[in-house]
């Protein structure tokens, strides 16, 4: 399982460490706990200066690794013991924050990648776990295992924590480390980063999975400036080329001055293999705005479980995620950079290890920020840009492929009749979105290759919701004859703060809302040759949740049209038309929050593949976590 795994030996575990707060460490492989909703979290209180933990395991959880610049071997779990070894080798996983500053590449690469320790445990089951190192030794990095920083090239102090930026006010730090991939998942990794100041020489030192140096990488740095605030961004971007299928990498994030930020990432398979992805929208951050008295508040939509759905997502591992827009609601802040800011700080923590794959929301619509509103989703993010598209609409729809699955994300304001952002924009790509989109459908249902094609947006075409937002006829109009045309298995939408899916829907009523058709009602195991299951997940973390909004029994309210502006705001209020809903199949109206994963098996030659869904309530700030339902997608291959 790529993205995933089997062995109850390897579970996600969360560390804490006393120096740096909240650390999540994760090993580079594909594995996943036998059960990630019960195993508990690996905790430490303590510190014992010149030790990292590299791996720790206990029963129900596995090994994992980070730096804790060392750690008490108390008061871990009742019954289990933990012993300190030395260890020739560099860490398979993640160090957190390693400071060092070296002449060149490789031997900042190697100086970072050594002089590690190893923890292993006698689990409280009395089974040892040996917990050996999962990456070897690479030639450059050998020859620096045995030297301080400063000795393997560095010009100051050697610690634990390495040496200082050399000018650490005027030095931005790499900040908000995370992930793309590109339209070749298997083949393609992009690498961002942000700082608020220009920096020099921004690169990636990319090592392979023995954490042996390989390749720089230099960066592209693109930039905006704020309308709201003058503020200046700047985006680092590093694409990763050339790149070997199904290939554990390890990296290093750098630009002068500034201690580099380490990361892994898995290049996807290429061709069948299994794989899980993982998907929600509509998150926030679990920060607060500031306003220009002082006083702070929470002005972009944020609460607590905005951070604790990336925990929630680490549990399970997916190789990448489905980012259904609406990422943080920059757009209602007091400071729109400072929440960008707080975003990336929550989430890199999964980010860098995985690429969080977004379709734009139309909270992504901040006024003044470019011609249309989405430059700083633009900057933060290097997507692909796709035949068709402008300098004002680059990488808002994209699409790619990981093994047999592609997925296509769009951008819906482009369809929408709601006014939803800073500004309305609807029709600004002149239909040549809707052209791109026939085509890239049409080609992917004739590739023999691909057996799945999901699309990723955020506005809906189903939603039970009352007093909400509702399900947008643009959409319906302009996006669901498509779908029919060319099979779309599966949508993963958000907008809509809650979790409820469709039965498989095929075809349109000749109403004024133009309601889906269900083609089945089995919820269990659905036929998606029969019809597209349309899955609105949106509770990544808001503070102002729909699940208790439903209508009951199930109906929906449809926008079909806007008002005239209105002349002391400019804002265009829906008009409502009121459905029923035959097209409703499961909803969740006990709990808010939550995501889905998607693991997708290949199946044999000639026979079916399936995708196995499972939503995860998600109840508990490390993640915790429990499943609300799981259901099996199906479908002939198409080689068959």
């Amino acid at each position: 399982m790529h993205g995933g795994g089997d062995g109850p030996a390897d579970t996600t575990a969360v560390l804490r460490n006393g120096l740096e707060g909240l650390l999540f460490a994760y090993c580079p492989d594909k594995a996943v706990a036998a059960d990630p909703v019960h195993s508990g979290a690996v905790q430490c209180d303590g510190v014992v200066p010149g030790h990292t933990v590299l791996e720790v395991s206990h029963t129900g959880v596995g090994a994992v690794g980070g730096s804790a610049e060392g750690l008490a071997a108390e008061r871990w779990l009742k019954g289990a013991r933990f012993t300190f070894h030395s260890l020739r080798a560099h860490l398979p996983s993640r160090l957190w924050r390693e400071r060092t500053a070296v002449n060149s590449d490789e031997k900042l690469f190697a100086s970072f990648m050594s002089r590690r320790g190893v923890l292993t445990a006698t689990g409280v089951a009395g089974a040892t776990l040996a917990v050996g190192p999962l990456l070897g030794a690479g030639p450059a990095a050998a020859a620096a295992q045995d030297k301080t920083p400063a000795q393997a090239g560095g010009d100051g102090p050697a610690s634990v924590l390495g040496v200082p930026a050399a000018d650490p006010v005027n030095t931005p730090a790499v900040n908000g480390l995370h992930l793309q991939f590109g339209s070749d998942a298997s083949a393609e990794v992009v690498v961002s980063w942000h700082t608020l100041r220009p920096v020099k020489n921004a690169r990636v030192l990319l090592g392979n999975a023995k954490g042996a140096y390989t390749h720089t990488f230099g960066a592209e740095t693109v930039s905006y400036t704020d309308a709201k605030s003058g503020q200046d961004v700047y985006a680092h971007h590093a694409h990763l080329t050339g790149l070997r299928p199904d290939t554990d990498h390890v990296y290093l994030a750098a630009h002068d001055g500034a201690q580099p930020e380490f990361g892994s990432f898995t290049t996807a398979p290429r061709g069948r293999t299994a794989l899980r992805f993982t998907s929600f929208g509509d998150q926030g951050t679990p920060t607060l705005g500031k306003l220009s008295n002082g006083t702070y508040v929470n002005d972009n939509l944020g609460s607590p479980a905005a951070g604790n759905l990336p925990a929630g997502v680490e549990r399970v591992r997916p190789l990448f995620h489905l980012f259904n827009g609406d990422l943080c609601y920059a757009n209602l802040a007091t400071d729109r950079v400072r929440t960008w800011s707080d975003f990336w700080d929550n989430n890199t923590r999964s980010a860098r290890f995985r690429p969080w794959m977004p379709a734009p929301g139309n909270h992504e619509n901040e006024l003044g920020n470019g011609p249309i509103g989405y430059q700083a989703f633009q900057t933060y993010f290097a997507l692909p840009r796709q035949d068709g598209q402008s300098d004002t609409t680059r990488g808002l729809w994209y699409s790619m492929t990981a093994g047999s699955v592609k997925v296509i994300f769009l951008a819906n304001d482009d369809v929408c009749y709601q006014d939803g952002g800073n500004s309305y924009v609807r029709g600004y790509s002149g239909g040549a979105q809707k052209k791109w989109l026939e085509k890239e459908l049409k080609a992917a249902r004739a590739d023999r290759g691909i057996d799945w094609i999901v699309v990723c947006m955020h506005q809906v075409a189903i939603s039970t919701a009352d007093q909400f937002n509702g399900a947008d006829l643009g959409i319906r109009q302009e996006w669901l004859p498509l779908f029919d045309r060319y099979g779309v298995d599966l949508v993963v939408c958000g907008h809509e703060h809650h979790y409820e899916r469709s039965h498989p829907v095929r075809g349109q009523q000749q109403n004024a809302t133009l309601t889906p058709i269900p083609a089945a009602t089995r919820t269990d195991v659905i036929d998606t040759t029969q019809g597209t299951v349309h899955m609105v997940i949106g509770g990544g973390g808001t503070s102002a949740p729909s699940n208790q909004l439903f209508f009951n029994p199930p109906a929906c309210r449809v926008i079909t049209s806007v008002t005239a502006p209105d002349s002391s705001t400019g804002k265009r209020s829906p008009v409502y038309t009121r459905e029923d809903a035959p097209w409703s199949a499961v909803r969740d109206a006990a709990n808010s929050y939550g995501f889905a994963s998607f693991d997708v098996d290949p199946g044999k030659p000639g026979g079916l593949t399936t995708i196995t869904v499972t939503y995860y309530d998600v109840t508990g700030t490390q993640g915790e976590m429990k499943p609300f339902e799981t259901f099996t997608l199906q479908r002939p291959r198409r080689d068959a």
